[in-house]
């Protein structure tokens, strides 16, 4: 290797070390999901996601990148939503507000139309699912008190059936994004804010 090749590699090196150091939770998301796809092939026929069949051992039901979410801290995980929301070119902004006290708003997102959109992130494990009380919580509080239009809450688990059930008997129902469908979203599927 020539001297001026070993310091263009050097140079690159750091550069990437940098990058790291100043977005780590995106560059691990977009490590897992680079790995993810490496590793499994997804298509895209017909507005249908397809998921091809496990390799021996392995999961092909979309829920093998919900591991890299579960593994996040709470904050993280609102930190990867946040810049999985501002992948859409129809987000303005997408803000982190997550913490003690947030009244149910971890993430506020804004689109180009002028829309809001309040985000609840429960990063749970698999067999801890999101019950009816966040349901109330979210739908009490995204109208009146943050002014959004929308309300999304986001899990890496799954909800319960009174969750659900309460969510259905609503006058405007919330968007439910389960792990499955958060691993879609991440391996490049449409936003859950759009029908």
């Amino acid at each position: 290797m020539t001297p001026g090749r070993f310091a263009v590699a050097v140079g690159a090196f750091l550069a990437m070390i940098a990058v790291i150091r100043a977005y780590p939770v995106l560059c691990g998301l977009l490590a897992v999901l680079v790995l993810g796809g490496i590793v499994t092939v997804h298509r895209v026929r017909g507005g249908r996601f397809l998921v091809p069949r496990a390799r021996a051992g392995g999961r092909a039901d979309g829920t093998h990148s919900i591991a890299a979410y579960q593994h996040m801290s709470g904050s993280q995980f609102e930190h990867a939503v946040a810049d999985l929301a501002r992948r859409d070119p129809g987000v303005r902004a997408a803000t982190v507000s997550g913490g003690a006290n947030d009244r149910a708003l971890d993430v506020l997102v804004q689109l180009t139309d002028g829309r809001r959109i309040a985000v609840q992130c429960k990063r749970f494990a698999a067999g801890n699912r999101v019950g009816a009380p966040v349901v109330y919580e979210v739908n009490g509080t995204y109208r009146a008190y943050h002014r959004c239009d929308i309300a999304l809450i986001v899990t890496t688990s799954d909800f319960t059936q009174d969750a659900q059930r309460a969510n259905a008997e609503l006058d405007q129902p919330l968007r439910l994004v389960d792990g499955r469908t958060l691993g879609r979203w991440a391996a490049g599927g449409r936003p859950p804010w759009y029908p």
